[in-house]
């Protein structure tokens, strides 16, 4: 999962603002959204003063306006997968950004996310992508959601898809996670019982360590 990169303003004493500087206030005066202030970021993720400025900087490339709407989101994910159609799956993926549900991904949103997937603990991770997986947001995983999910990834890799996408192909995928997941067996998967199954996988875990160091 995992697509786009810059920021603001850098305390100096009293020396004279780089350029660099001038340029971004300037242009963070006339966009759409400001983002809140750099410490503030700072203290908020687990990124720091540079890293956030160079993740700013790769926002406002895609996001002039400093905010994306759901149609624009689409569009960069999907030069992704070329292949495939991604829509279902960058729609799911947009609404686990917009942590506030305004219909926008602002700068905030992103790097917020973002801190997570990177740098969360392994505990922060997996409750996010719970978040993603649990559509209807009302605290469980149900297999309809689930099968949403994996009929989306399938898309999203087209014809590249191995195994080739079958009616019972996606059914096999759903119990196999149910059966690995749902520790009670009735028929949900709640976070404690998600985030205790993936720890004991050792794939998984592998997995959530892949974009440690992206940045």
């Amino acid at each position: 999962m995992g697509a786009v990169v810059g920021t603001l303003t850098m305390q100096t004493r009293q020396r004279r603002p780089s350029r660099d500087k001038i340029d971004d206030e300037l242009e963070l005066s006339i966009v759409c959204h400001r983002p809140e202030g750099l410490e503030q970021l700072e203290a908020q993720t687990n990124f720091s003063k540079k890293e956030l400025q160079v993740l700013y900087r790769g926002f406002k490339n895609e996001c002039p306006c400093g905010a994306v709407n759901e149609e624009t989101f689409k569009q960069i994910y999907s030069q992704f997968f070329p292949h495939g159609d991604a829509s279902t799956y960058a729609h799911y993926l947009f609404n686990a950004f917009d942590s506030s549900q305004n219909g926008s991904i602002k700068f905030e949103d992103f790097v917020t996310a973002l801190s997570i997937l990177l740098r969360g603990t392994t505990t922060e991770k997996l409750q996010w992508t719970f978040n993603l997986y649990d559509i209807n947001r009302d605290g469980y995983i149900s297999k309809e959601e689930m099968t949403d999910i994996v009929k989306a990834i399938y898309d999203m890799m087209g014809r590249y898809t191995y195994p080739a996408l079958k009616t019972d192909t996606l059914k096999q995928h759903v119990d196999a996670f149910f059966r690995k997941m749902d520790k009670n067996r009735d028929g949900v998967v709640t976070l404690d019982e998600f985030i205790h199954s993936c720890q004991e996988d050792e794939n998984i875990m592998r997995s959530l360590q892949l974009f440690e160091n992206v940045i």
